[in-house]
């Protein structure tokens, strides 16, 4: 019961920060709109609680939305259950099909992974001291190339999976127009392993937002040689932000 309150407590939480600012969310739909149009079919991998769903719902995209945790897939379905263009997979993704351990962070669930490694990387990592993953549950996982199988092809891929992007994407077989993933300070080898998969796979093209800040770092798109070098000489203060990955401009 108490698990129960605080994870309630935790989506509370990440509800009012996401969904709280205006600005925000017309800084989401301009980033995304970049490579988002209506009618598209997008993956929202790592959903969370949904913020992303409502700026791809906004652009006219049909939306798959997954997220593993219990609790913030409550908080979905409550927000986008009755939406028929959005589909909810209470799944995990990865390289291959079959079962994972999530590592919940019951007051922070924007945080839960079912990486081991981040979990121990952010354990004496400064910034990183106030977070706690007290619990851990087993949950189904499937890969991307099984969700496109189950739905269609997407335009665009969004991966916020905390240390897990490159297990993600190695179940990623097929080109996609375009992708985001999230990198860590704390685990930069984590970006540039989803980076060298995202180049395997065909990706030329490649840029950066830091944190929440829904604005790229780069005026132009860069090669992949050249936005690993950027990873790897970022502050460590940054903590985190997404990479964006295109074949050619749109």
């Amino acid at each position: 019961m108490l698990d129960a309150l605080r994870g309630l407590i935790g989506v509370l939480r990440s509800l009012r920060i996401y969904y709280g600012s205006a600005q925000r969310r017309a800084s989401m739909d301009e980033l995304y709109g970049q490579f988002v149009r209506p009618g598209d079919l997008v993956f929202d991998i790592g959903a969370h609680v949904g913020d992303r769903i409502g700026a791809f719902r906004r652009l006219g995209a049909r939306v798959v939305a997954v997220e593993p945790q219990p609790a913030p897939m409550q908080a979905l379905r409550l927000l986008y259950g009755h939406d028929q263009a959005v589909a909810l997979e209470p799944v995990a993704i990865g390289a291959n099909a079959g079962q994972v351990e999530l590592y919940l962070n019951l007051n922070n669930p924007t945080v839960s992974s079912c990486s081991k490694k981040l979990v121990e990387a952010a354990a004496h990592a400064p910034g990183w001291s106030g977070e706690r993953w007290e619990k851990s549950i087993s949950v189904p996982m499937t890969t991307l190339d099984q969700l496109s199988a189950r739905h269609g092809a997407p335009a665009f891929i969004k991966i916020d999976v905390e240390g897990f992007e490159a297990e993600a994407l190695a179940g990623l077989s097929h080109p996609v127009p375009a992708l985001s993933f999230e990198f860590t300070t704390i685990q930069r080898e984590i970006g540039e392993a989803a980076l060298r998969r995202c180049a395997e796979l065909g990706f030329t093209q490649f840029n950066a937002a830091l944190g929440e800040s829904q604005q790229f770092v780069h005026t132009d798109w860069l090669a992949a040689d050249q936005m690993a070098r950027w990873i790897a000489a970022i502050p460590f203060e940054a903590n985190s932000g997404d990479v964006y990955a295109r074949y050619s401009s749109i």
